[in-house]
């Protein structure tokens, strides 16, 4: 069974940089797709951006798009997730998540804090 372990999290800025990272131990890190998702306290989770195994094929919320950039090294089994141009509603927990089933995401990490103030 894999585990997820994010980091990387943190108060910045509006305008500032952050890189999350998601360290993978057990199971099959090379054969998942992975993702990135936020969310807001009374919200529902969102997806933010996603890859596929291999990291060939690439996902983003159309929010995030050319300013967050999701990339993998499967030889360290992390995942990371590079956010430029910080805005406050980017605020939220970012969860890591892989998909090890073939049926979506189902695996989990625990979440790290993003805040951005304005």
């Amino acid at each position: 069974q894999v585990q997820l372990v994010e980091s990387g999290g943190g108060l910045v800025q509006a305008g500032d940089s952050l890189r999350l990272s998601c360290a993978a131990s057990g199971g099959t890190f090379g054969g998942y797709n992975m993702g990135w998702f936020r969310q807001v306290r009374g919200k529902e989770r969102e997806s933010v951006a996603s890859i596929t195994y291999r990291g060939g094929t690439t996902y983003y919320k159309d929010s995030v798009k050319g300013r967050f950039t999701i990339s993998r090294d499967n030889a360290k089994n992390t995942v990371y997730l590079q956010m430029y141009s910080l805005k406050p509603e980017d605020t939220a927990i970012y969860y890591c998540a892989a998909a090890t089933t073939g049926l979506g995401f189902d695996t989990w990490g625990q979440g790290t804090q993003v805040t951005v103030s304005s």
